[in-house]
């Protein structure tokens, strides 16, 4: 039986911090040190536990970061003015405002403002729009994630039928671009897609994007195709039925410890290219 190959995340996450360690300590010598914002609106505890790992992430390797937690009655206007005074720091190199903000904020409206220098989660139009072109300088970062395990595991998209299932404008359609640009063919699919199962049975490289716990079967998978799960659900579950999958597929990113600590680390590479943008 063929040796399955598991996609560890930690190793790539670990090995993108080591690379970032060298530049961070250059910055500093210049009297710069990379610097994250994060914006919290209300109380979500996920999301605040989500803030929270960002942080520690950027103490670890030496980048400040700047958190900054707004009441659940925040409105639009005013987190658009702490966006823009973040903008404005010189000392800020990155913003990320956390998804999702309460009912009441226009989301969209505040992911805009974010200026595009410091779009370092990738959340603005203009910055979809340059990766979608080829020239984006931060891709949203799960979308980064997945494109950099497939780098370090040396996984060549050129020609290779890649199958996203989900299209959300932080996830399916960036990474959908992505490996377009990477020369893959790639089909997106959706809730709307009929005959899903048989899409994803053509696919040589399956990106699992859908938000659904075990939503992918392991008899939609064709024998050796690679699977990354960019799902993340309640109890460590990933979008695809891992041991099932795990049976046809020649490579699988595991949940946890696949493309959740790349995304991180993805972050942090951004907020470094930022700061080094900046000088």
């Amino acid at each position: 039986m063929t040796e399955k190959l598991i996609l560890d995340g930690n190793a790539v996450a670990n090995a993108v911090k080591e690379e970032l360690k060298a530049r961070i300590a250059d910055l500093k010598t210049k009297g710069i040190t990379p610097c994250l914002a994060t914006i919290l609106v209300g109380d979500d505890s996920s999301s605040e536990t989500y803030v929270k790992m960002k942080g520690n992430a950027c103490a670890r390797l030496g980048i400040d970061s700047k958190k900054i937690h707004l009441d659940k009655e925040t409105t639009t206007e005013e987190l658009l003015d702490v966006i823009y005074q973040l903008n404005e720091d010189a000392n800020v190199h990155g913003i990320l405002l956390q998804h999702p903000v309460p009912h009441q904020i226009d989301e969209r409206k505040a992911f805009e403002a974010i200026d595009i220098e410091k779009d370092v989660d990738g959340v603005t139009s203009f910055g979809y729009g340059q990766t979608a072109l080829g020239f984006g300088k931060y891709p949203s970062c799960t979308p980064a994630a997945i494109l950099k395990i497939m780098e370090y595991y040396n996984i060549n998209a050129s020609g290779k039928h890649a199958v996203v299932v989900g299209r959300s404008p932080i996830l399916g359609k960036p990474v959908s671009a992505l490996l377009l640009n990477a020369d893959a063919t790639v089909t997106t699919c959706h809730s709307r897609t009929e005959n899903l199962a048989s899409h994803v049975k053509q696919a040589d490289i399956i990106i699992a994007a859908v938000g659904k716990p075990n939503f992918i079967q392991g008899d939609w998978v064709k024998p050796g195709a690679i699977i990354l799960d960019a799902g993340y659900n309640k109890g460590n579950i990933g979008d695809v039925d891992y041991e099932a999958c795990l049976k046809q597929a020649s490579a699988i990113t595991p949940v946890p410890g696949g493309v959740g600590p790349v995304t991180i680390s993805m972050l942090l590479k951004h907020t470094v290219d930022s700061a080094e943008r900046s000088i």
